[in-house]
């Protein structure tokens, strides 16, 4: 497996994973750094004792997949986490180098909307975080709860068929929860409702089409796991993006127009609300064969309207006057209370 890292990876050997350290055979010198056996990785510290998520991000060429995740995780970080009580970080310097460099820099300091994700041929790694919060023990004293979040950002152009799904994206069967975005500027019904001039995305090429996509993703996990259920048992968070550009054309008593959520647990009321508006402004614009496919395929499934930005960038690509997300933690915390590592309350 080739990741296309230059640096020489240092020699290893089987040893019990669950153990902290362990002797070389050969050497008779001892570690506690553990790699993958596949591709020779380190992984994080004290990896085979923490319970570990895979969130696979998946959406058409151009989405917004890596934005949404960049400022996903620097909310999270900065704000979000605070707000449950938790402590967000990397959970190796690989990872915290990767996202301060690739990703916040550009876009928090110089204002620069980041490049999509282009097909390499090489395995993408993750980006791996450590989310911790304090629960409480029988005897009353509060530990640390670690969770491993890996978040695997996929290229549109890998989803374009059923041969590239097999090819490149062969994690997926084992996901624990998928996030599904949608551009809203691709759908007829939202283009009808623009003004001329309006910047737009490119038109969707063969097989981009957000139902194409998630049948495919469907496709992937049901192979991979169950053939002969009828349900799909991994949660989605279905996300319609960009609701910046779409404000004026929500109505006032919409619930896409409230606050941010800022209580300290996921709200099932108001999920379901927001649920039930994007599912109906789906089929208002023409996206209504999405929804069939999620209601006859997905056991555990939710609607989210989101803006990871507040602003559109324009054709130039800068962003002006910083970001101003908008419920961009919204479906990542439905899939933590799906998990059932932070709380849910009506």
């Amino acid at each position: 497996m080739h990741l296309g890292r230059r640096e020489v990876l240092p020699p290893v050997f089987d040893a019990d994973g669950r153990r902290g350290h362990a002797v070389c055979a050969g050497c008779r010198g001892s570690t506690g750094r553990q790699v993958c056996p596949v591709c020779h990785v380190q992984l994080p510290v004290r990896f085979a004792r923490i319970r570990g998520r895979l969130i696979a991000l998946v959406g058409a060429r151009e989405v917004g997949k890596t934005v949404f995740m960049t400022v996903l995780v620097h909310e999270l970080m900065n704000r979000v986490g605070s707000r449950l009580g938790a402590s967000v970080g990397g959970s190796d310097d690989r990872t915290r180098q990767r996202f301060v460099a690739d990703h916040e820099a550009p876009l928090y300091e110089r204002a620069t909307l980041l490049q999509a994700t282009r097909p390499t041929g090489l395995v993408r790694e993750p980006l791996v975080f450590r989310f911790t919060t304090r629960r409480r023990a029988p005897w009353g004293e509060r530990s640390p709860r670690h969770t491993l979040l890996s978040f695997f950002d996929t290229a549109g152009e890998d989803l374009t068929s059923q041969e590239s799904v097999a090819a490149h994206l062969r994690y997926l069967d084992r996901a624990d929860g998928i996030v599904l975005l949608v551009d809203p500027l691709r759908l007829a019904g939202v283009r009808d409702l623009l003004a001329p001039g309006t910047n737009l995305p490119p038109p969707a090429g063969p097989g981009e089409d957000p139902v194409h996509v998630l049948e495919r993703v469907t496709e992937a996990l049901v192979l991979g796991r169950a053939p002969t259920r009828r349900w799909v048992d991994v949660p989605l968070a279905v996300c319609v993006t960009k609701l910046d550009v779409l404000r004026e054309h929500l109505d006032e008593g919409s619930p896409l127009r409230r606050p941010q959520p800022d209580a300290a647990h996921v709200g099932t009321a108001d999920g379901q609300d927001v649920h039930a508006q994007v599912q109906q402004l789906l089929h208002r614009w023409g996206g209504g064969g999405l929804d069939d496919h999620v209601r006859t395929h997905y056991r555990r499934a939710r609607y989210f309207g989101v803006s990871a930005l507040g602003t559109d960038p324009g054709p130039e690509r800068r962003v002006r006057g910083g970001v101003r997300p908008y419920r961009v933690a919204d479906p990542f915390l439905w899939l933590l209370g799906e998990f059932g590592v932070v709380p849910v309350r009506r």
